[in-house]
C-alpha cells in the first residue's frame, strides 16, 4: 500500500502529483524545483538552486521517517554544463555536512 508523504517544509505540488510516496520501507520523491517553501523564492545561482532542491528532498524524506543517509539514487537535471562544478560543490557539501554517504547519481 502506498502512503502519501506531504510536508510544509518543501514546496507544495503544483500539479496532479504528490511530494513523495512511501511503499514499504522505500520513499520515492517527485522532482524538486529549487523553491524555498517559506518564501517561494528561487536562488539565482546554480549552487543555491542545488542546495535548495536537496533541502526540499531532505524535508520530504524526513517527513517519511528516513534521513539523507538513506538516499540511494539521485538524478540531477543540469540546464547549463558550465555550472557543473558549482552543482558538484553544493552537492558534495550537502552530503558531507550531514555525515551522509554519497548516493549513486546521474546527471542529464
Amino acid at each position: 500500500m502506498t502512503k502519501v508523504i506531504a510536508t510544509e517544509n518543501a514546496p507544495q505540488a503544483i500539479g496532479p502529483y504528490i511530494q513523495g510516496a512511501q511503499v514499504g520501507n522505500l520513499i520515492f520523491t517527485s522532482g524538486q524545483l529549487p523553491i524555498n517553501p517559506q518564501t517561494g523564492n528561487i536562488p539565482e545561482c546554480a549552487e543555491g538552486q542545488t542546495r535548495q532542491s536537496l533541502e526540499n528532498i531532505q524535508a520530504i524524506i524526513e517527513a517519511g521517517g528516513l534521513t539523507v543517509d538513506n538516499i540511494c539514487k539521485m538524478t540531477i537535471f543540469v540546464k547549463d554544463l558550465n555550472e557543473f562544478a558549482a552543482i558538484n560543490n553544493a552537492y558534495a557539501e550537502f552530503f558531507t555536512q550531514r555525515n551522509a554517504s554519497f548516493p549513486a547519481r546521474s546527471c542529464v
